[in-house]
């Protein structure tokens, strides 16, 4: 019998992956659990196991292809395993009609939805909309699935018959404008209204200013973007688009924390862990998170969500760059569950072993420059988060604190500062004020259990 094998979902907010390389030739026979394929998502890199064994008739995708969920990527003969305890497959995914051209008026067709709820296109078409300020979530995809593609993008920004869902005929009184519902929607929005911002381009200009063209010089070293690279470059770039970036920094003094470390740092040291400051750092977030929801939160298009756990990011170095994998539920953590999570990721992330599941859900992040940093910094927001907290060097400074007579004395004590970014579409001022004293009294009071 003849199964489909289709792409699985890897981790809770991925809704499509690249075929970076197959591991077979269609007539190979495989066994079950077998490597099969490896699969790229925007989160990690994973190996797909065959479901079952057998003989690969079919290989449906090629390698650069990105396919969505449930789409299906081989089909394997089980007749040489009969008998093995083969696992039923699931029905061949039916793929949806190619349709183009505009959905007449008062007809209401829902344009092909991911996993996640959003329009079925690659970063690399999301880039294009962005720059062409085109909705993807009003247009109707031509591609497999109802896919969004690049031909489709040009059609609605060049001739303006985008496929809208709820477009109201010429002759339709008029009606009030939807809200638009992504960033590139809203930049549009502002523009074709004769002002607001207008994007800049990447790597083509802004107005009358243009990028001036590259000219190759002797010992100049050209060095392609990696996967990884680009994807954090539109990350980024998203994030500085859709959220409006506030940074408020807070200045701490770590002496009594400082102390409780070096009180302690042997021992866990015998243990096999390192006690750092960004270990006292993410416990005091994740209980000033619990106290403070408004910062544990994300945006929909409509409306806001304060997130029931609290899933802290922490950012780790990598060899193919930055990850920010997650401590789940750290509230519930004290300074020793934070400690070990820390040091288990971050040891996965440098051996190459971080998983989808690793570096998914986080419902905040918390980031530290290392020992070579510098006096503080204002990260960029790592979407969907509604914040990400930034620490900075740690000096040693003269500070006044209160002597046993109740006057001021001078002292020398370790001081940091922390910088908070903040997503001002749904944290204000004050909350976002309120957290950072808040972290920031926890770590100068010195009140973890080590």
């Amino acid at each position: 019998m003849v199964f489909d094998v289709t792409m699985p979902q890897l981790g809770e907010s991925v809704s499509e992956g690249t075929i970076s390389k197959w591991l077979v030739r269609e007539g190979d026979v495989v066994e079950k659990d077998a490597p099969l394929v490896e699969i790229a998502t925007d989160k990690a890199d994973s190996e797909l196991p065959a479901p079952y064994g057998g003989r690969v008739v079919e290989i449906l995708v090629k390698e650069g292809a990105v396919v969505a969920v449930k789409a299906v990527l081989c089909r394997i003969d089980d007749s040489d395993h009969a008998g093995k305890g083969v696992v039923s497959a699931p029905p061949a995914s039916v793929p949806s009609p190619r349709v183009s051209g505009v959905v007449p008026a008062g007809v209401v067709d829902q344009p092909a939805r991911s996993a996640t709820g959003s329009a079925l296109a690659s970063p690399t078409i999301r880039r294009e909309a962005l720059e062409r300020d085109v909705n993807l979530d009003e247009v109707r995809g031509s591609g497999e699935r109802g896919r969004i593609t690049k031909e489709d993008v040009v059609r609605a920004s060049s001739d303006g018959k985008v496929e809208v869902t709820l477009a109201p005929s010429p002759s339709s009184a008029p009606t009030a404008p939807r809200p638009p519902s992504t960033g590139a929607a809203m930049l549009a929005q502002a523009v074709n209204q004769g002002g607001g911002f207008v994007p800049p381009v990447p790597g083509v200009g802004y107005g009358a200013f243009k990028v001036p063209a590259y000219r190759p010089n002797e010992g100049d070293k050209v060095i392609p973007f990696t996967r990884r690279r680009r994807i954090t470059a539109d990350h980024m770039t998203y994030s500085k688009v859709v959220s409006p970036h506030v940074v408020t920094v807070a200045e701490v003094d770590l002496h009594k924390t400082s102390r409780l470390r070096d009180a302690h740092k042997e021992r866990y040291k015998k243990e096999g862990h390192a006690l750092t400051m960004l270990a006292f750092v993410a416990v005091a977030t994740a209980r000033a998170l619990r106290e403070n929801p408004q910062l544990n939160a994300r945006v929909l298009d409509d409306a806001m969500v304060l997130l029931r756990d609290i899933n802290l990011g922490v950012a780790v170095d990598s060899p193919e760059g930055l990850v920010v994998p997650v401590i789940r539920r750290a509230d519930e953590l004290g300074v020793r569950g934070v400690v070990r999570g820390i040091d288990d990721l971050a040891k996965r992330a440098r051996t190459g072993k971080i998983t989808i599941d690793d570096l998914s859900g986080a419902s905040f992040s918390v980031t530290n420059p290392g020992i070579k940093g510098n006096l503080f910094g204002g990260a960029i927001i790592n979407q969907p988060n509604a914040g990400i907290l930034r620490m900075g060097e740690i000096q040693k400074r003269v500070v006044v604190v209160d002597g046993p007579d109740g006057e001021d004395q001078l002292a020398i004590h370790p001081v940091m500062y922390l910088a908070l970014s903040y997503d001002h579409r749904i944290v204000d001022g004050v909350a976002a004020n309120s957290f950072l004293w808040r972290v920031t009294e926890i770590i100068e009071k010195g009140e973890f259990e080590v």
